[in-house]
């Protein structure tokens, strides 16, 4: 409705091309190979559930329900196994910090022992955490002991940096943020495979 209407064709190494195209052909993606999991204690996990956000318009109630410690356990092997993956969630905390390309929890809002399913469904309860942007997770690497996910942005504080920075176009999170602040990520079923027989369907 507002960008109007969808291209029928795309002008692609001076050869027109259909979008659908364009995917299976060059960038060669399937989407029957993603699945979306979500991790909130407001529905029973290892059963499929709707995401209740404004983005799930359509009231898709295909989105896998995991417990915390196996979402973020599937994110770095995702990553380990090759595959990027997609994150929604919150990034207008005090720690979404856009100017130093960092997103982590201050301890004035909660300290890290205490982030759980519980302090996570209670923010998502009381719509203090939202939906409110889709990422892409890149890569990760474990400093002192903490993960740091390299996350490939669309938004303008990825690009706060010089263009000449290595982090031009990226920011880092750190593992607390997306454990409190990510609700739902899209991964490769092939990540989720060993999980899959735990759901009834």
């Amino acid at each position: 409705r507002h960008m109007g209407q969808p291209p029928d064709k795309i002008l692609y190494n001076e050869k027109f091309i259909t979008p659908v195209e364009y995917m299976q052909e060059v960038l060669k993606l399937n989407p029957e190979n993603y699945v979306s999991v979500m991790s909130l204690l407001q529905y029973p996990y290892w059963k499929k559930g709707e995401y209740e956000v404004s983005d799930n318009w359509w009231h898709n109630k295909e989105y896998y329900n995991i417990p915390l410690d196996v979402f973020m356990m599937i994110a770095k092997k995702s990553l380990r196994a090759g595959y990027s993956f997609c994150i929604g969630g919150d990034v207008s905390e005090p720690g979404f910090n856009a100017s130093n390309n960092v997103a982590f929890i201050p301890t004035f809002d909660i300290p890290p022992d205490y982030i759980d399913e519980h302090s996570r469904q209670l923010r998502f309860s009381n719509k203090s955490t939202s939906d409110e942007h889709g990422m892409h997770v890149v890569g990760y690497q474990n400093f002192l002991g903490k993960d740091w996910f390299l996350v490939k942005d669309s938004g303008a504080g990825s690009r706060n940096c010089k263009k000449s920075s290595d982090l031009y176009g990226y920011f880092i999170m750190h593992e607390d943020y997306i454990k409190l602040k990510m609700m739902d990520m899209m991964v490769h079923k092939d990540i989720l495979r060993d999980y899959l027989p735990k759901f009834e369907n």
